[in-house]
This record gives structure tokens, C-alpha cells and sequence, in this order.
């Protein structure tokens, strides 16, 4: 019995009971029964011993099922109920079982007069047919009248079929259908006669023999009697038709038929076309004949579900006419607790060769000696089909080298000498999108492309998984494929949704974890329950508290059983490894079910603990910004020291290695409400996020954190992501409500009543830096120094050398260009206390701010050195931000002097802040390229050049800038003779350079609008 809603299969009520009233109901056809006749179909034997109430229990259980199938409304007269006429009855259209349909098709060939149309009919009858009369229904009377009569008229319409068939020339269609019921019926003689007819009609007399043979035996041995006369008449017929034969007496045995046992290769089958040839060469050669050396074997290893059956019977179908000996086929049922005998094999593929049981030797030697010996010589093909391990594998291999074996396994098979492994992946994104495509129809793809490849990748790329999905949508025809999406997104229930029929992942990861030892389970089981997309193996050991070599023998285990990935080794010589996507899902799912929910938390507490602790060490010796380090009470979980040492032995390796993983548990911890490992994780990925230049994974970090500490009131960790972000959000990240450097001043008022209230002199220095910057970008020098003297007395005090030495370089800022000597001493005490501090980003920033400075205090070729030293520096530490500055303010120099590298200088700094989303040095960078244009005479590229960098100045909200880079664009636009817009441009120059008070920059815009002037 099957049931099915919208095309999708659905289990059938699980009492033997239900399904056996079911199972009458739809036998009756419409037709009531009553309570005392339902009894005697289903409860057999134990009539007399069921009351009337037993019954109507039983049917309002199968009402109720039938009720949540939601088959419809309850209204709808096509819904499937249940109804009283004296006797229950099924309301079910015929056309909505198969056993209606074969029926009304079987009615219709035998009211039907024309052959052509009869046969037609009768083929379609029994392409509806799925085998016995409900198969597997324990619970029913299979002698009653009901069941015996449809079994009758099955066994009529079969023989109408095949004398049709015979009429007509068309035997090859009913032999299936006529083979099928012989099977079910071995003592049936006139069906086994039109049986060897319907093959002799066919051209295979050798399978007409054989079946008269078959059905001799059987007769003798369980009947003691001879063939009937019918059945003798139609071998007769065999006979005679084959001369070669001669008389029954003497005709010789029918040539053995070589085996066939390949099951049917996948219609669909998608992708995989290295692969396939790939094996195809391994088990016939590269010269399209078997290799004659030694026996040819390949393996085909992977996770469940990746498709290694698939591809193996789709292989072998491709090469089996190099094998004309045959091919046997066995499933080893290796991902089960009773996986096949070898010996057991040996019997099936000996019996399968000719053998007779009587010839078979008992020991699994001697069917190894006898399974070689009858091979010899032939070309034959042998897959075994997911086995467990070498040694049932042994066993199983041909001795003769013009033999070829397939293998499929979850395991790798190492052992097995000689063989060629395929460790089987899964699809690409295309391959996946395509086997939907080949499902569902190309026009359902094409009409959703993107979410095809979503659902594909929700799938994780894993061939049954795709395949259900789209069998889901398939059965569906009314879904769009976002509908499908949407579901598959929620991770808690995209396991449940990836179920179609029989076809189910998790059961197939279900059949490797069973076979795991219970200590490797649990490795498993915590692995999932990690958000990084990989991992080395001391975070297991964090996971476990278990030391590492103990650790690294269940992830082995894991490996071999494909239930965990290598992804390769990472830059600190360590091995990272992953899991699936599915798996991880579905190892989660273990781990709350299976394990308590403080071990779970105390596990998961020690990987974070992990990562923090090595994060928190690994920065110290990070040359990022000189910030005071700050921590929270997160516990910590140290790996040995050794390890320790070995893994942040270069910490910007370590870093690089761990990143992905650290930016997702920053996440999951956020996701947990875990604060303390929220907001310190996300701080020690601060330098490195600055040197690297990853101001996404910063920016995103960060916010997510704040919103936690916000809502969980941790001030502290507000205070320390507040600090880093406004960093981040600053200097690259992009424009925003507000200008950047009005968002800076607010965000360091706000850090400022943090610190003061935490009463953390180091945080107030940070904050007080930040005011400088902002004051700086708002033209108001005389504020931006009194904060700066403030911080530097402040770190003094406390001993803050990271910031005295962020002090005075900001000190230098505020005293600019106005006084460019005060700067250049503000800057040469700070390259003596960064130098002190051991810090070369630090140092790097310094040199490059000194170097701006003597070029402007009139020392070109000190100026000069310096900033070569600090982009040498700057290449040193892979920090691409601090190089571009140097960058920057060497093309200015090569501007002023003339120099012709100005604009090669210029072009790589543009590119470096396009690509690093730098705004404050594209801005600059397209400003002085304006200058550069307009001095050369490209008047329209200086304009446009120009025009950007105002754009860009306005969303930095630096005024200084703002009215230079302005007065600037309206000298271009006076040349290009656009004067509205230059007088446009110097009024608003003038305006600003009003509000900062610059005397100087006023003045030189008022003498340019009264040329203007003069010239309108």
C-alpha cells in the first residue's frame, strides 16, 4: 500500500489494523460493508472474537486519518471520506487509485473490438499495476471473495493481454506484465504457457526453455507432478521453432545467458562528466579495451547522499558493452549492522554463473577458489554496491585481469591494493541547477533563476538532496521555487523538508553516524553545534576537553566515514576541517536530542573559550592602532602550551587562518546573548580587521555586539566596541545619515560618558583623540588642541604610552599645515614613544605624518625619505590603508616639484582607495588629480575630477577640505568658462572658510569673485 497527496508519497496509517480497513474500503470500491464482513476481511481469525465496537473505533481512527491528509474541504465532493450505508464505503473517485484505473482500462480493451486498441488498453491496465494485491498487509483475509475475485480478474486481464499481444506482434509489451504475475503465481501453468509463447514470440526461445525448465522442477519437487498438458504443448512449440534443437531428447542444454544484473541506470543522471570518464578509463583503459595486467578496480567513496551509486550503475552502463561476460551487481549493505556475508554474495553471483545449489561448496574458501575459477578468462564487470570494508570486499575480486571491479562505499577502502580511489564531491552550483532543471522542466528555472541556485545551495550542492527538492516541486506544479526557498532557509526545518516519498537525507546520514563508535558520535555531535565554517582540531579538543592526539583519531574516524571534510591546511601548518552544511544540521539536531543542555553549553563555552583566549594573545603582538587592550571575564580555555606557542608563532597567520571561523562565532555568540564573548572576541579582531583592511567583517562584528551590550546593559563592552567602531566607521566605511566626521564626534561624546563612567583613564584618552579628529574636520583648531593636550596629560598620568603617542600625533593634526614646525615636533616625540612601544604600525603612521610634515615645513627631501620609509613599511605589514596615505601625500610632493610621477603615484593611490573604500584618500586623491588636470590643461577631466571630490568631502564632512577642494573646482569651471558655477563654487568656498575662520582662505576666494566680477 501507498499513499500519496499532491503527488508527494505520505505514510499510510501505521496500525496493521487501519491499514488493513483501508485496504478493504478500497477494495470494495464505493461499495458498502458492513461491521460484521469487515471483521472477517480484517481481523481473520479473530472474528468472532471483535465486537461491532471494535470496528467502529477502527474506522473513526481511519476517518480521522483521512481527516488529516487534507484531501480537501469537507464539502468538496472530491474529498476522500468515509460514509454509512448500511456499511462503511469508501467515497473515493475510481480514477484515484491505480487498482480503479487498471480496472476501468482493463473493462475498456475488453469491450473494445479492434486489436490495435485492445492492446493499448490492456498495456496501459498494467503500467498501472505496482505487483500483488495490497503486498505487505498483514491483516487481511486473502481468501475471501473480495480479494480472491480482483486477483482473478488481474490473472484475466493478464491473459486477455497476452493472447492480444500475440495477435497483434507485440508480445515483447505483455511479457513484463505476464513475468510479473508468474513470479507472484509459481504454480499457475496456463499462465506460465502464454508466459513461454509471449518470450518464443519475442526471439529469446533460450528464456522460453528455461521457464518451462523453472517450472518443471518446481512442480516436481513441491507437487510430485509433471507439467500440464497445456504448458507441454507450448515448449513443444519452442521446440519446433529452433531446428537446431532438434527432438526434446536430444536438444542441448540453451547457452547459459551472461548476467545482467546492473539495477536501471538513472534517466536524469546530471553532471559529473569528469568523473564518469574518469572510472570509465580506470576499469576498460585509455584504449577502449579491459586492461590486461591485473584486475582493474575503482573505488567511489563519499558522504551519504553525495550520489556514489548513481554514478556507479551509471558508469557501468556506459561500459558494458566492453564486457561481454556480463556484469553482476550486490548491494553489500555496508551502512547497516548486518552488512552481506561475503560467502552468502558468492553463492547468489556462483548460482548466477550456472551453478546449481548442489554444486556451491560450504566454505567461503572453496566459493572464492570456484567463483575465480568459473571467471577465468572473462570479460566481466562486478560492482559492489556500498560495502562495508576490505575485507568483505576481498573476497569478492575476480582473479582474472580481463575482469573489472566497481565499488561504492562510505569508507575510502585504502586497503585495497591497486584500487583506484574517487573521493566524490558534491555538484557545482550549475550541476545542481541543472538536475532541478532536468526534474522539474527548464521553464520552471528560467522563469526563477535565482532561486534555483538558492535552493540549490540550501541543498548544499548534495545530489539527493537537490533531487528531493526538487521532487518536491515536481509534485507541486502549483509552488514557485522562492516558496520552496523560504522553507529551506529556516535551518530548524530544512532537514524535515527535505523529504519526498522514500527519499530522505537525513536517513541517509542516519546509516554512517549509527556505525561510528559512541565516543566518536559525541565528537560529532559537538562539532555541530560550531558555527564556523572550519575548524582545526584544537577547537575540538576545547569542545571535548579531551587532549588533542585522542581528539585527532575520532576526527579520522569521521573522515573515513565522509562525515567530516578536509579543507585543506591552513597558514599555521594546522589542518582544517569542516562539515557540511546538511551534516552540521543534522549533527546539531543529534546533539539536542541526545545530550543534556549544560554539557552542550559547557562545550560550546570552552571552543569560544578557545578562540578568545589564543585572540586575545595572538593581538597583543598584532601593529595595529595602539588602543589600551581591554577584556571582559569570558572564561578562557588555554591549549597546551606547546601548541599555543606553535599556532601564534606568527600571529597575523593565525589570524589570517581563524578568521571566517571568529567572524561567525562573534555571531553566534551574539545569537546565544553570551555579552562576554560577544564584545571581546569582536575587540581582539580589531588591529588585525585595521591591518587587514577588512572593514566589513569589522563593521559587521561590531554592530551586531553593540546592539548586545546595549540590550544587556554591559557597559563596558559597550564602551570597547564603541571605541572600535567608531574607528571602522570613520575611515572606510561608506557615507551614512550625516557626514562621517559629525558621526565621529557624536559617537566619541558617547565613548567619553563611558569612560568616565567606568572611570578608565586609558578609555577617556581614546575618546578625547576621537573629539580631536572631529574638531579638526569642523575647522575649530584652538578646541581640537585643548583636547589633544587633555589626552596626552591624561595617558601621562596614567602611564598610557599607546596614548601619549595617539596624542601627540593628533596634536600635530590640529597644529596642520597653519604651524607645520610645531607639528613636526609633536610627531618626532611620538615616533620616539611608538618606537618604545615595539608597535611598526604604529611607527609606520608616525613616519608618514612626519614625512607630510617636513616636506611642508620646507625639508622636500627629508619629507621625501620618510614617506619611502613608511610605504616600504606600510608593504612590510600588508597594510594597504597606511600605504595609500604615504601614497597620497608623495604624489602632492611630486605635484609641487614638478615631478612626472605625480600622476603614475596618483593613479595607484586612487585604485588602492577605490578598491579599500577609503573616502577620506579617494577624496583627496581625485583633488589633487583635479589640480593636476587643470594644470596641464585638461580642463574637463579636471572639472570632472573635481566635482567628485567635493561629492566625496561632503559626505566626510571635513570643512577645511570642503572649501579648498571647492575653490579649487571653481578655478576649473572658470577655465572651462562655466561661470555661474564657478561663482557658485567660490561662494560656498568663501562661506566655509568664513566658519572655520580662515582669514587666508577667505581672502584668496573674494579676490577670485572680484575678477569674476570684473570679467561679467
Amino acid at each position: 500500500m501507498a499513499v500519496s497527496v499532491d503527488g508527494v508519497a505520505v505514510a499510510p496509517p501505521r496500525s496493521p489494523v487501519l491499514q488493513g480497513l483501508l485496504g478493504v474500503l478500497l477494495l470494495a470500491r464505493g461499495e458498502p460493508l458492513p461491521t460484521g464482513r469487515l471483521a472477517e476481511l480484517v481481523w481473520t481469525d479473530r472474528a468472532g472474537e471483535t465486537s461491532r465496537e471494535s470496528v467502529h473505533v477502527g474506522v473513526s481512527r481511519l476517518r480521522k486519518w483521512l481527516t488529516g491528509l487534507d484531501t480537501g474541504s469537507p464539502g468538496d465532493p472530491g474529498r476522500i471520506k468515509i460514509d454509512y450505508q448500511d456499511g462503511y464505503l469508501l467515497d473515493c473517485a475510481a480514477d484515484r487509485t491505480d487498482l480503479g484505473r487498471f480496472l476501468a482500462l482493463a473493462a475498456e480493451a475488453r469491450s473494445a473490438t479492434e486489436p490495435e486498441r485492445v492492446y493499448r488498453a490492456f498495456s496501459s491496465a498494467f503500467a498501472e499495476r505496482k505487483g500483488p494485491l495490497l503486498a505487505g498487509l498483514s491483516r487481511i483475509h486473502r481468501t475471501d471473495p473480495l480479494v480472491h475475485g480482483l486477483e482473478e480478474e488481474i490473472r484475466g486481464a493478464a491473459l486477455g493481454f497476452a493472447a492480444t499481444a500475440l495477435d497483434v506482434g507485440g508480445s515483447e509489451g505483455a511479457v513484463a506484465a505476464v513475468s510479473a504475475l508468474t513470479a507472484e503465481l509459481p504454480f499457475d501453468e496456463p499462465l506460465h504457457a502464454v508466459l513461454i509463447d509471449l518470450l518464443m514470440a519475442s526471439g529469446r526461445s533460450a528464456e522460453a526453455l528455461q521457464t518451462y525448465r523453472r517450472l518443471s522442477e518446481h512442480l516436481a519437487e513441491e507437487l510430485g507432478v509433471e507439467p500440464s498438458e497445456e504448458v507441454q504443448r507450448a515448449h513443444m512449440r519452442v521446440l519446433s521453432a529452433n531446428r537446431t534443437l532438434g527432438d526434446q531428447d536430444a536438444a542441448p542444454e540453451p547457452p547459459q545467458p551472461p548476467p545482467a544484473q546492473l539495477p536501471p541506470d538513472i534517466p536524469d543522471f546530471t553532471g559529473r562528466s569528469a568523473e564518469v570518464v574518469d572510472l570509465a578509463e580506470t576499469l576498460i583503459g585509455g584504449g577502449g579495451t579491459p586492461r590486461n595486467r591485473t584486475v582493474a578496480v575503482a573505488t567511489v567513496a563519499g558522504m551519504g547522499g553525495v550520489g556514489k551509486t548513481t554514478v556507479a550503475v551509471h558508469v557501468a552502463h556506459q561500459i558494458a558493452n566492453f564486457f561481454p561476460g556480463g556484469q553482476l551487481y550486490a548491494n553489500l549493505r555496508g551502512d547497516s549492522t548486518d552488512p552481506a556475508d561475503p560467502a552468502e554474495v558468492l553463492g547468489r553471483f556462483l548460482r548466477t554463473l550456472g551453478m546449481s545449489g548442489a554444486g556451491i561448496p560450504p566454505s567461503l574458501d572453496e566459493r572464492v577458489a570456484l567463483y575465480r575459477s568459473r571467471l577465468a578468462g572473462s570479460k566481466i564487470l562486478v560492482v559492489l554496491d556500498n560495502a562495508a570494508g576490505e575485507p568483505q570486499v576481498r573476497p569478492l575480486l575476480p582473479g582474472t585481469a580481463t575482469a573489472a571491479v566497481l565499488i561504492t562505499s562510505r569508507n575510502a577502502l585504502l586497503g585495497l591494493e591497486g584500487a583506484k580511489l574517487l573521493n566524490l564531491d558534491v555538484l557545482t552550483s550549475a550541476q545542481a541547477v541543472q538536475l532541478i532543471a532536468t526534474i522539474i522542466g527548464e521553464q520552471r528555472v528560467a522563469a526563477e533563476p535565482d532561486a534555483a541556485v538558492e535552493i540549490a545551495g540550501l541543498c548544499g550542492h548534495v545530489p539527493l538532496a537537490v533531487r528531493i527538492a526538487a521532487a518536491r516541486l515536481l509534485g507541486r506544479g502549483h509552488w514557485e521555487l522562492s516558496h520552496l526557498a523560504g522553507l529551506l532557509r529556516e535551518e530548524r526545518r530544512r532537514l524535515d523538508e527535505l523529504v519526498a516519498g522514500d527519499l530522505e537525507v537525513r536517513a541517509g546520514f542516519e546509516l554512517s553516524y549509527r556505525l561510528l563508535p559512541a565516543a566518536t558520535r559525541r565528537v560529532f555531535r559537538l562539532i555541530g553545534l560550531l558555527h564556523a565554517p572550519d575548524f582545526a582540531c584544537w577547537t575540538v579538543a576545547a569542545l571535548l576537553d579531551r587532549p588533542i592526539p585522542e581528539v585527532q583519531r575520532h576526527l579520522e574516524t569521521l573522515i573515513d566515514a565522509h562525515l567530516v571534510g578536509i579543507t585543506g591546511v591552513d597558514e599555521t601548518g594546522q589542518l582544517r576541517y569542516r562539515l557540511h552544511d546538511l551534516l552540521r544540521l543534522y549533527a546539531r539536531e543529534l546533539a539536542e536530542r541526545d545530550d543534556p543542555e549544560p554539557e552542550r553549553e559547557a562545550a560550546l563555552r570552552r571552543a569560544l573559550g578557545g578562540w578568545l583566549s589564543l585572540a586575545e594573545e595572538a593581538a597583543e603582538h598584532v601593529p595595529g592602532p595602539c588602543y589600551a587592550a581591554m577584556h571582559g571575564p569570558a572564561p578562557r580555555w588555554s591549549p597546551p602550551a606547546s601548541v599555543t606557542t606553535r599556532l601564534l608563532a606568527d600571529p597575523m597567520q593565525w589570524f589570517n587562518s581563524e578568521r571566517a571561523a571568529l567572524v561567525a562565532e562573534v555571531g553566534h555568540a551574539c545569537e546565544l546573548r553570551w555579552t562576554d564573548f560577544a564584545w571581546d572576541l569582536a575587540a581582539c579582531m580589531e588591529k588585525y580587521c585595521d591591518v587587514r583592511s577588512l572593514s566589513d567583517d569589522w563593521r559587521r562584528m561590531h554592530d551586531r555586539a553593540l546592539a548586545l551590550c546595549r540590550e544587556t546593559g554591559d557597559k563596558r563592552g559597550e564602551a570597547v566596541i564603541l571605541r572600535g567602531l567608531l574607528e571602522v566607521t570613520t575611515w572606510t566605511s561608506p557615507s551614512g545619515s550625516g557626514t562621517a566626521m559629525t558621526r565621529m564626534h557624536n559617537l566619541a561624546v558617547r565613548l567619553l560618558d563611558l569612560f568616565t563612567e567606568l572611570d578608565d583613564p586609558a578609555g577617556i584618552a581614546d575618546a578625547l583623540v576621537a573629539m580631536v579628529w572631529a574638531a579638526v574636520a569642523r575647522g575649530d583648531g584652538s578646541e581640537a588642541l585643548a583636547l589633544a593636550d587633555r589626552a596626552l596629560r591624561i595617558s601621562r598620568e596614567a602611564g598610557y604610552d599607546g596614548g601619549r603617542a595617539r596624542a601627540l600625533h593628533v596634536m600635530a593634526i590640529a597644529h596642520g599645515e597653519g604651524d607645520p614646525h610645531a607639528a613636526v615636533e609633536c610627531l618626532e616625540e611620538a615616533r620616539v614613544v611608538a618606537e618604545g612601544l615595539g608597535n611598526p604600525r604604529v611607527t609606520a603612521t608616525i613616519v608618514q605624518f612626519l614625512g607630510a610634515g617636513r616636506a611642508l615645513s620646507g625639508d622636500i627631501a627629508g619629507g621625501r625619505q620618510l614617506l619611502d620609509e613608511s610605504i616600504m613599511m606600510a608593504r612590510n605589514l600588508g597594510d594597504r590603508y597606511l600605504e595609500t596615505f604615504s601614497l597620497l601625500y608623495l604624489a602632492k610632493l611630486f605635484v609641487a616639484t614638478g615631478d612626472g610621477r605625480a600622476r603614475s603615484t596618483l593613479d595607484l593611490a586612487l585604485t588602492y582607495s577605490r578598491t579599500g573604500n577609503f573616502r577620506h584618500h579617494l577624496a583627496d586623491a581625485l583633488g589633487v588629480l583635479g589640480e593636476l588636470n587643470l594644470a596641464e590643461g585638461d580642463v574637463p577631466e579636471a572639472v570632472a575630477c573635481l566635482e567628485r571630490s567635493v561629492q566625496v568631502w561632503r559626505t566626510r564632512g571635513w570643512i577645511p577640505f570642503l572649501a579648498r577642494a571647492l575653490r579649487t573646482l571653481g578655478d576649473a569651471q572658470a577655465a572651462a568658462c562655466d561661470h555661474d558655477a564657478a561663482r557658485a563654487s567660490w561662494t560656498e568656498a568663501r562661506e566655509l572658510f568664513d566658519r572655520i575662520d580662515d582669514d587666508a582662505g577667505h581672502s584668496s576666494v573674494e579676490e577670485r569673485l572680484a575678477s569674476e566680477d570684473m570679467i561679467g
